[in-house]
C-alpha cells in the first residue's frame, strides 16, 4: 500500500494508493500523524507493507519521527472539523456524528434484525469472496468487510459508496447529480462508537465496529427519503419509530442531499 501524502483535494483510498490529504498542507497535525500510526499498524497486522511517499523533506521527517515515538500522539485531541477535503457545504468534515449509510432494501433488513452487519454476515460470504466481486471498485481488502464502516456525518461519502456497491464502478457526475438516488443514513454519536465493544480504527474510516451494531443501543437517528415512508412504517420496530426521519429528496446532487439531512440531525441535536 503507498500512502501519498501532497495537496490532495481530499483523502481517498483507491486501487492500492492512499491519497492522504492535510488540513494545512504542507503542515502536518498531530491529529493527521495519529492516523498515519494506526493506519499503518493496521495494515502491517494485515500483513500489508507500507510505503510512504511525499515531495516535502519536512513532512517526512514528522512522519518518521511519529513512527518512531507513536506514544507521543496516540492521545491527539479529535478536531471539531477536519478541513482536509471541503467539498462538503459546511468547509469540512464535522467530527460530533457517524454515518453508515446504506440502500433502501440494505436498510430494511437492518430494520427486520435490528442491527447493522457487517458485509461477512450479512451476505453469509468470506471477506475473500466480496473482495474479488466486481462491485468492490475501489479494491478493498477482504479484512474490510469484517467491520461496518463509518463516514462523518456531513459527508456525502455513504451514499457514493452505496451507489459505488450499485453500479459495480465509481459514480460518474451524472449519478452524483440528476441520477442521484439517496439510500438511508444510520447516525450515531461518535463517542457511543468509539466506547463500543467492537470498535476499531485503522486511520482511514473515521470509524468501524466489528461484526455488528445494535440499533436499540446505539442509533441515534436514522433519516429515510419521504418517498419510502410508507413502506418503512411497516418495518420500523416501535422502539425505534422516534429515532426515524422522513426527508423529502427535492435536492439537484449529493453534496445538497447530505448538507440538507445533516442539517435536520444537527435541528434535532439542538431541540
Amino acid at each position: 500500500m503507498i500512502v501519498d501524502i501532497a495537496n490532495h483535494d481530499c483523502t481517498i483510498k483507491w486501487d492500492g494508493v492512499y491519497y492522504f490529504a492535510l488540513s494545512d498542507y504542507p503542515n502536518i497535525s498531530d491529529w493527521e500523524l495519529r492516523k498515519l500510526i494506526f493506519f499503518i499498524e493496521y495494515e502491517k497486522k494485515h500483513d500489508r507493507e507500507t510505503e510512504i511517499v511525499c515531495e516535502d523533506e519536512n513532512i517526512i521527517q514528522s512522519v518518521n519521527h511519529a513512527l518512531a515515538n507513536p506514544e507521543l500522539y496516540l492521545s491527539a485531541k479529535k478536531p471539531d472539523i477536519l478541513t482536509e477535503c471541503t467539498a462538503c457545504k459546511q468547509g469540512g468534515c464535522i467530527t460530533d456524528i457517524l454515518c453508515h449509510t446504506a440502500s433502501v432494501e440494505d436498510a430494511k433488513s437492518i430494520f427486520r434484525c435490528g442491527k447493522i452487519l457487517s458485509a461477512v454476515k450479512a451476505r453469509n460470504k468470506t471477506g475473500a469472496e466480496l473482495a474479488a466481486e466486481p462491485r468492490n471498485a475501489a479494491g478493498d481488502p477482504p479484512d474490510y468487510f469484517d467491520s461496518l464502516m463509518f463516514a462523518w456525518g456531513n459527508c456525502q461519502a455513504g451514499d457514493r459508496l452505496v451507489m459505488e456497491r450499485k453500479l459495480g464502478r465509481g459514480p460518474d457526475e451524472y449519478d452524483l447529480s440528476d441520477g442521484f438516488q439517496p439510500g438511508v443514513r444510520f447516525y450515531f454519536e461518535y463517542t457511543a462508537i468509539e466506547n463500543h465493544a467492537g470498535f476499531v480504527y485503522d486511520g482511514y474510516h473515521p470509524a468501524k465496529v466489528k461484526d455488528e451494531l445494535s440499533l436499540l443501543d446505539c442509533l441515534y437517528c436514522c433519516v429515510i427519503p419521504e418517498s419510502e415512508k410508507a413502506e418503512f412504517e411497516r418495518i420500523v420496530p416501535p422502539a425505534l419509530a422516534e429515532r426515524v426521519l422522513y426527508v423529502e429528496h427535492d435536492c439537484k446532487d449529493v453534496w445538497d442531499w447530505a448538507d440538507k439531512v445533516y442539517g435536520v440531525v444537527c435541528e434535532r441535536k439542538n431541540q
